[in-house]
């Protein structure tokens, strides 16, 4: 079996849905990174696997290959699996790579929630399971795990805070590219009280609940890709592995209950290779909501400065089928900040009840 392993990552600024990106369509979005990432290594690339949850439609991944001016050659996939879908696309040419139908994808994700053509969400579940929004799903997951409103506030301004001083302190400039004169996440253009938004908030989704905006990530545009190849391959064209793509798992859960996906799927993954939640370095969980990350690092005994240690989601925001690219690529630079790093943890819940958690070892220098 081929070992495939990431050599670089990549992701646009994370804009609000009509902000700074809103004149950018997906494939104007996801062109720019699939072009940065294969300078030098055109024709090495088999194929180009993007996740896209909220259109247009078509094969999202093909149009943006042919928007960067890749290869003819380069054929392009686009696939679905909800919030998971970045983090699926990674998953799909990690297995390929492995084993052996191909040595060079770039994979990865994409949303434009601004020119969305879709005015409603597509169904999670039939109606005679029940079919709740997003919102109410972390209504349910609180109510049933016991996450309380202070402890979701608690650790959304953890959340903001991480990231504010990421940001302040460059962190995020190496996995940024820059586009259309833009350098920074549009969260980080207007410094807030978010202690004060955060306890003002009111409940967004129920009355008496306890989820509300500020304990909750944004709706989002962005774009996102890593490139994944066989250590060889990577050997071959003198590109440094960061980190070799071990093994993943895919559960489902009730769809009521999203937000606790998650936990199934990283034991699963961790039993089948013989490892314990203390020989994870880094998890990267994607912050749909403060309740998810709350029920998930508890039932998990996952200590809280292993997650998201950059801040995540709620701070920075959610470009649903970029966003599973995202933690991925989080994971590729935090690893070359922490050497001591050996096995790291990509995980995200999906509408529908479905969790997918992916397992990488950081290849030593």
């Amino acid at each position: 079996m081929n070992n495939a392993v990431i050599v670089k990552a990549k992701r646009t600024v994370i804009g609000k849905k009509d902000g700074v990106l809103k004149h950018l369509s997906p494939h104007k979005l996801a062109a720019p990174i699939l072009k940065q990432l294969s300078i030098g290594i055109e024709s090495e690339i088999n194929d180009c696997i993007l996740g896209n949850v909220v259109g247009p439609g078509g094969n999202v991944a093909r149009l943006s290959a042919l928007e960067a001016n890749l290869p003819l050659s380069v054929p392009g996939l686009t696939l679905d699996r909800q919030c998971s879908a970045g983090l699926e696309a990674i998953r799909l040419a990690g297995y390929l790579v492995q084993g052996g139908a191909g040595d060079c994808y770039i994979a990865g994700g994409v949303e434009s929630t601004s020119t969305s053509l879709f005015e409603k969400r597509a169904r999670f579940s039939p109606e005679h399971i029940g079919d709740p929004d997003m919102g109410i799903a972390a209504e349910f997951v609180a109510e049933k795990y016991r996450i309380s409103r202070e402890m979701q506030d608690q650790y959304a301004s953890l959340s903001y805070k991480r990231a504010w001083k990421s940001f302040e302190n460059g962190l995020f400039d190496k996995e940024i590219l820059p586009l259309s004169n833009l350098s920074s996440d549009e969260v980080f253009h207007q410094k807030r009280n978010m202690d004060r938004i955060i306890s003002r908030a009111k409940p967004a989704f129920q009355k008496n609940g306890t989820v509300t905006a500020a304990n909750s990530c944004g709706i989002n545009d962005g774009a996102c890709a890593v490139l994944i190849m066989s250590e060889k391959k990577a050997n071959e064209l003198s590109l440094k592995p960061i980190l070799r793509f071990i093994d993943s798992e895919v559960t489902g859960v009730h769809p009521f209950y999203p937000g606790i996906a998650p936990v199934s799927a990283i034991r699963q993954l961790l039993d089948r290779n013989g490892l314990s939640i203390e020989e994870i370095d880094l998890f990267e969980i994607n912050e749909a909501f403060a309740s998810k990350i709350m029920a998930c690092t508890n039932e998990l005994k996952i200590p809280i400065e292993k997650v998201n240690v950059r801040g995540g989601a709620i701070a920075i925001g959610h470009p649903y089928g970029a966003s599973g690219a995202m933690l991925v690529t989080r994971l590729f630079y935090e690893v070359q900040r922490q050497p001591k790093a050996r096995y790291v943890v990509a995980a995200i819940g999906s509408g529908g009840g479905i969790g997918l958690a992916v397992l990488f070892e950081a290849v030593p220098d």
